[in-house]
């Protein structure tokens, strides 16, 4: 159909921007708005000055539109639709783009949408429907521990939601809405949810009540003041498409939600045709639906609008027709949409009117518009303010920064009095999208460089301590002790091996989860792996545990780790130190740290960095997952995803997160002495902080290079999920992780099998993952990882 006469009901900047993509239609010959604002885009609606708001005039409006040819209404405020605008504009034979009232009292009552969830299993917050105050108070009163929301059921204008922060608050909020009627007759009967911790996100859905597509989801900024703080408005600002909507979280919503509501609907009765607002919490457990809109959102409308390429009216007239699913709605690629709410001073509460407004057209781009909300022409066709939202202002970019940038430049273009904006819109997208380009080590407060550089400036400092018997040339695994050069002649054949280390931030973990039975595992682990890549059999273990108050329970859980790691690495545990240090640590907080001894023939000492050479064989054995590395950016990653320590691990269901990510540290100690003792290994490394890259050149002659390829193992699900989850590089992911292998081992090819032979004996998963390789130049990397790209 084309030569189309669209009408836009209504006098916002949702209706304005309604108006300026259909009037891009091609084959669209007018867009009237009625009553309209102080835009002059369209034209105005001849022969019509009825008021709207009372439902009598829906007829006349009828009439007015068959003597007009108007081909499609599109009604915009939720106040026509509930009063049944649909149902009387029809009856005419007139298209129109939105709900009949049956449907469109799933935004007229939230006792009624909050039924619809429950009755068709969509994701939403538990909640209790309320008619009487003493019942709704007498609730509160029952559940004072509980964190509510309290809702006026009715049409408010967008401000009947409640969200108190005590119980006291709780039961005044609930009279003000119920007994003071502070949104009038929308208060007779209220809703009480739990309150919902999470970002919150909208999505405008088209629907011919059958069919339907997603417009891209947006986030809204209601409260007045920067840092989302102050009273609910209409709304401030908004942009889209919003970055916490990842991939996955829109698949579970248009499957679980958006799906079953429109399905739901026509199940029972009244098929949705129109615009449906969902408002959406995305909680640690999944998306949930906060709301039902019946139409536009706005400030959403003004920031999507610019989205959509191809002919909208075309879109919303197949709607009307139930044909949605016969045409294509074409949405920009990799576009984002900033609008920025220019307000009366004083809105949401007493501003204003009257005020003159200047644009200064020339100096907008061509990626801004301008969208009028509360503004009208005067007698003089001065453009003046007559609202508390006064001009909706949009920029598009290829970025949320190019949009922001081009956005704020805008806002200084059009000047009234008292103008006020909000200067920190998508500020959670900023934040988001620190988190999206890059988490790194270095960003989560660690630098793996800055650590060696520390090594480096300290080694001369360090060897000036040195005496007959030690070696004090720090950066290795361990320190040597040679009880001959010290003058124990029955330490010829015997050197002494230390190691001493901590378990660093993991910690924390255990300390928030109440879980401090395996930490103590950590800690052995990381002293011994030390030792016996030197070819050493620990012997003996001391601990030291410190903390501001000591806790009997968490200390004993603590050391009985520590004697289940001296088990497993076969050492003693002869003593440690317990200090309890007043105002050093938080409450519930501690701090560890361990020293190991061990010994060595002289001549079974690791590692044999002269009987390397090119061709020799690395294989590596399996982690336990994380071990005791990387636990600062391990946290900044969980504390950006959200989810809690007690939630189900995303990566072994079997397990709750803080379980998972608490695995200790695998001992490789018993499983390795039978290869040292038949001399079949050249070299070991643990593999702890700096990862393989930084790790196996530890172990290696300054000529010789480490070849390691990562499709010689299958990297375990929980790097993968760290990688995808932060958006981690590569390269750092490879330097803060062990990636699956805790230990590498440089064997002679002619003693691999055997070496796999015994290894697979004591139950442990060998890959055979790389070789040397003579160093080209002296500066080339000390390893190099092959096939890396596209781990995750």
């Amino acid at each position: 159909m084309s030569n189309l006469n669209i009408l836009v009901l209504g006098a916002g900047g949702r209706e304005d921007a309604l108006a300026w993509k259909l009037s891009q239609s091609t084959t669209v010959e007018n867009v009237y708005v009625y009553p309209g604002n102080g835009s002059q885009r369209t034209a105005k609606l001849p022969g019509f000055s009825l008021d709207l708001s009372d439902s009598s005039s829906f007829s006349e409006l009828a009439v007015c539109c068959q003597k007009n040819n108007i081909s499609l209404v599109v009604p915009g405020p939720e106040v026509l639709l509930v009063a049944g605008i649909s149902d009387s504009l029809q009856s005419y034979g007139i298209k129109v783009f939105g709900p009949s009232a049956k449907a469109a009292t799933l935004e007229g009552s939230k006792t009624f949408s909050k039924d619809f969830m429950k009755r068709h299993n969509i994701p939403t917050a538990k909640y209790e429907n309320f008619t009487s105050f003493e019942k709704a108070k007498d609730f509160l009163e029952a559940n004072k521990d509980t964190k509510w929301v309290i809702k006026a059921s009715g049409i408010a204008a967008g401000k009947g939601v409640l969200i108190p922060e005590t119980h006291e608050e709780a039961v005044s909020n609930l009279e003000d809405v119920m007994v003071k009627k502070q949104f009038g007759s929308a208060g007779d009967s209220v809703v009480i949810e739990e309150f919902l911790e999470g970002d919150e996100i909208s999505i405008l859905t088209l629907s011919d009540g059958y069919s339907y597509v997603n417009l891209p989801p947006a986030q809204d900024h209601k409260r007045i003041g920067e840092n989302d703080t102050g009273l609910n408005t209409g709304g401030m600002g908004c942009y889209a498409p919003a970055p916490i909507a990842t991939a996955s979280t829109l698949k579970y919503i248009d499957e679980h939600i958006i799906k079953p509501s429109i399905k739901g609907m026509r199940a029972d009765g009244f098929p949705f045709v129109g615009c449906l607002f969902t408002g959406f919490i995305l909680t640690s457990s999944g998306p949930k639906v906060l709301e039902y809109n019946v139409r536009f959102g706005d400030p959403e409308t003004e920031t999507v609008m610019p989205l959509i390429e191809g002919d909208f009216a075309q879109v919303l007239l197949a709607a009307c027709e139930h044909r949605l699913d016969c045409v294509e709605l074409k949405l920009k690629q990799d576009v984002f949409s900033t609008t920025v709410i220019l307000a009366a001073g004083g809105y949401p509460e007493a501003y204003n009117k009257g005020d003159k407004i200047e644009i200064n057209g020339e100096k907008l781009g061509k990626s801004t518009e301008i969208f009028h909300a509360g503004t009208t022409l005067t007698s003089k066709g001065d453009l003046v303010t007559n609202g508390g939202r006064v001009i909706a202002v949009t920029s598009t970019g290829n970025s949320i920064e190019d949009s922001l940038a081009t956005v704020y430049a805008a806002v200084e273009q059009v000047q009234f009095e008292k103008k006020y904006f909000r200067r920190d819109i998508a500020h959670r997208a900023l934040k988001q999208q620190e988190i999206k380009e890059a988490i790194t080590y270095a960003q989560a407060g660690v630098s793996v460089d800055n650590g060696n550089l520390l090594v480096e400036k300290i080694k001369a400092k360090v060897k000036s301590t040195q005496r007959p018997g030690a070696d004090s040339d720090i950066g290795g695994f361990g320190g040597v002790f040679d009880l001959a050069a010290a003058g124990y002649e029955n330490g010829k054949e015997t050197l002494l091996v230390a190691a001493t280390d901590g378990v660093g931030t993991k910690l924390r973990i255990a300390q928030d989860t109440n879980i401090h039975t395996t930490v103590g595992i950590d800690l052995v682990a990381m002293n011994v792996n030390d030792l016996v890549v030197q070819g050493a059999e620990p012997l003996i273990f001391l601990d030291y545990f410190a903390t501001g108050k000591l806790d009997i329970g968490i200390a004993a859980d603590f050391v009985s780790g520590v004697a289940d790691g001296c088990l497993l690495a076969g050492c003693a545990l002869v003593g440690g130190e317990t200090s309890e240090m007043p105002g050093m640590y938080d409450p519930g907080h501690y701090d560890t740290n361990g020293t190991a001894v061990g010994a060595v023939k002289r001549d079974k000492i690791l590692p044999r960095i002269d009987a390397m050479q090119e061709g020799d064989v690395l294989l590596g054995l399996a982690s336990d997952g994380v071990h005791s590395n990387g636990f600062s950016l391990v946290r900044r990653i969980i504390e950006h995803v959200g989810i809690q320590w007690e939630e189900t691990c995303p990566w072994d269901a079997s397990k709750t997160l803080g379980e998972a990510i608490l695995v200790p540290t695998r001992i490789y100690v018993k499983q390795l002495l039978p290869s040292i003792k038949e001399d079949l290994l050249l070299g070991l490394a643990h593999i702890t902080g700096g990862g393989l890259v930084e790790n196996i050149p530890r172990a290696l002659p300054k000529n010789l290079q480490a070849v390691v390829d990562m499709n010689a193992w299958e990297l375990p699900e929980v790097f993968k999920w760290f990688g995808k989850a932060g958006n981690v590089p590569v390269d750092d992911i490879l330097k803060t992780f062990n990636m699956g292998v805790g230990m590498v081992l440089i064997v002679k090819p002619e003693n691999v099998e055997r070496t796999k032979e015994l290894l697979k004996q004591a139950d442990e998963t060998v890959y055979e993952i790389g070789k040397l390789v003579t160093k080209k130049n002296e500066s080339d990397a000390g390893c190099v990882v092959e096939n890396a790209t596209g781990l995750y």
